[in-house]
C-alpha cells in the first residue's frame, strides 16, 4: 500500500531503539515543581531555531493556545482571527472570551479588512491569530504587517507555525525553495518582532508529539510563572523531550539534504498532476490538493484505497470535499510515479463511467 496521509514531512519517525534509555518516563510532578530532565536544552535550541529570544515547551498546541489566552485575554483585549487559522488556536480563543475579550473574524491575509475591524470602537489591545503558512495554499502570511497593526495598538500577533517548523527557513531561492534551517515562517519572512509569539507542535517535520511556545524572553518568562498547564497538567514527558532533541539534532546534521529531497519529491508530484489538469497548488508545500469536483472526491478516495494508494479525504469549512496527496522525503521517486498511474487510471475509469451515466440520461 503507498501511503501518501503521512504529515511526518522530512521522514523523522524515532524507533525505540533509536532513542537513549530514561530511567523514568515521568518525573510523577507538574514542571512548575520540577521540569523534566533535558527540557531546557531543547527549549534553547528551539529558541535559536526559530529567532525567537526564548522558548517553553508544551505538552500539546492546545494546551499552549490555553495558556496564552489566559494570561493574555481579558476585557481590554480583542481577539482577531484569520479565518484560514486551524482550529485549535480558535479554541483556546473560546477561552479568552470567557475572560471577557471581544472576539471577530477577518478573512484570510486581508490587510484592508483586518485594518477596518481594529479601527472600530471600541479601541482594544489586539491578539491577531493567523497561520504562519496556510496548508491549503502553501501561502505564508503577511505577519510584518500583521505585527505593525498589532503594535500601533499595543497588541501582538500569535503565530501557529506548525506547518512551517522543519520546512522554511531563511535565504529561500529557485535553488532552495523552503530556505535553509527550517526554523519556520519568521526565518522565512525575516521577521523578527517583539510583537509575535509562535506556537508549534514537533509532531509534523520532526516527528515528536510535543509543542513549543516561543517569543520574546520577557513575555516567555512571564508565561512560565503564569501558566495554569505547567501547575495542573503533566508535563512532557522525558521519552518525548528525548526525541526531540535527537529530531534537532538531525536536522542540523541531515535537514538540508532532507528538505531537498522533499522538495523534489513535491515537485515531480505536482509536474504529474499538471499534466493530468488536476493541480490545484501552485506552491511545493507537501500537501498537494486535487483540482477536481467535491462530488467526485470520495469516489476517487475510494477508487485508489482500492487499487492500494491512500490519500488525504478532508472537509472543507463550506462542507466540500477535498482529495489530497500528502508527500515526504522517505517517498521514492518510483512510489509517486506509480501513484500517478494508479491516479492517472481512476480518472478514466471514473470518466468512462460518468459518460455512461449520461448516456442512459
Amino acid at each position: 500500500m503507498l501511503d501518501f496521509t503521512l504529515a511526518l514531512y522530512l521522514g523523522f519517525q524515532h524507533p525505540s531503539w533509536s532513542l537513549p534509555e530514561w530511567s523514568s518516563l515521568t518525573l510523577g510532578k507538574p514542571a512548575a515543581l520540577e521540569e523534566p530532565p533535558g527540557i531546557r536544552a531543547v527549549e534553547r535550541h528551539l529558541a535559536d531555531l526559530t529567532g525567537c529570544g526564548d522558548v517553553m515547551l508544551a505538552t500539546s498546541t492546545l494546551h499552549a493556545f490555553f495558556d496564552l489566552f489566559a494570561m493574555l485575554g481579558n476585557q481590554q483585549t480583542a481577539v482577531l482571527i484569520d479565518r484560514s487559522s486551524y482550529p485549535i488556536a480558535r479554541w483556546g480563543a473560546q477561552h479568552a472570551a470567557s475572560g471577557g475579550s471581544a472576539i471577530s473574524f477577518f478573512s484570510s491575509h486581508d490587510l484592508v479588512e483586518l485594518r477596518w475591524v481594529l479601527s472600530r470602537p471600541p479601541q482594544l489591545r489586539p491578539l491577531i491569530v493567523t497561520d504562519g503558512l496556510s496548508p491549503a495554499t502553501g501561502i505564508t502570511a503577511p505577519l510584518a504587517e500583521y505585527a505593525k497593526l498589532a503594535a500601533l495598538q499595543g497588541g501582538l500577533v500569535l503565530v501557529d507555525d506548525t506547518q512551517a517548523l522543519g520546512i522554511l527557513g531563511v535565504s529561500a531561492s529557485s535553488f532552495c525553495p523552503f530556505g535553509i534551517g527550517g526554523g519556520g515562517s519568521l526565518r522565512y519572512t525575516g521577521v523578527y518582532s517583539g510583537e509575535v509569539i509562535i506556537v508549534n507542535s514537533l509532531a509534523k517535520a520532526f516527528g515528536v508529539p510535543v509543542a513549543m511556545i516561543g517569543g520574546e524572553a520577557h513575555l516567555i518568562d512571564e508565561l512560565r510563572r503564569h501558566s495554569v498547564t505547567r501547575t495542573h497538567c503533566s508535563p512532557p514527558s522525558v521519552a518525548v523531550i528525548t526525541a526531540a532533541a535527537q529530531a534537532l539534532e538531525r536536522n542540523k546534521l541531515f535537514g538540508e539534504s532532507l528538505r531537498a529531497r522533499l522538495a523534489r519529491n513535491v515537485a515531480y508530484l505536482r509536474s504529474g498532476l499538471k499534466k493530468l489538469g488536476v493541480a490545484a497548488s501552485r506552491s511545493l508545500f507537501p500537501l498537494q490538493p486535487l483540482r477536481i469536483p467535491s462530488s467526485t472526491a470520495f469516489a476517487l478516495h475510494s477508487a485508489l484505497l482500492h487499487r492500494g494508494v491512500r490519500t488525504v479525504l478532508q472537509r472543507n469549512p463550506d462542507s466540500s470535499a477535498q482529495l489530497s496527496f500528502i508527500v515526504t522525503a522517505r517517498h521514492k521517486l518510483g512510489e509517486i510515479q506509480q501513484a500517478l498511474e494508479v491516479l492517472t487510471n481512476a480518472l478514466e475509469s471514473g470518466n468512462r463511467t460518468r459518460d455512461r451515466q449520461e448516456l442512459h440520461v
